[in-house]
């Protein structure tokens, strides 16, 4: 099995997430910087969710799509919707159709990627 972060034909995914400082043998937990980081960040996510009913990880995704023009970003939030649809698609369908379909997963990961959603 090869594991990626590039679209490939046929491809699997799979949602990994990062650990977050490492226990030691001593009992303290060691978070460095990035992680602290990114807790300020959620913290600040989960102060100003009311105002934009947002969660973190939604606000970075909104906060890296801001440098992209309006047409990319609309392009994004049509993937957004249509990326899991062809998924369930993907597990559903019959053999004979599977390779279109996963042509089409292909084709729009590969431009969710290049577009840098």
């Amino acid at each position: 099995m090869v594991y990626s972060d590039s679209p490939c034909l046929g491809a699997q995914k799979i949602d990994v997430e990062p650990t977050r400082g490492l226990s030691k043998t001593s009992g303290r937990e060691q978070v460095g910087n990035d992680v602290r980081r990114e807790q300020h960040r959620e913290m600040f996510a989960e102060a100003i969710h009311p105002l934009t009913g947002m969660d973190a990880k939604q606000l970075d995704v909104q906060g890296r799509r801001m440098k992209l023009t309006a047409d990319a970003q609309g392009e994004c939030r049509r993937l957004d919707a249509e990326i899991p649809v062809a998924e369930k698609q993907e597990k559903l369908v019959k053999q004979q159709a599977l390779a279109d379909v996963q042509a089409q997963l292909f084709r729009m990961r590969r431009s969710f990627r290049e577009l840098g959603c």
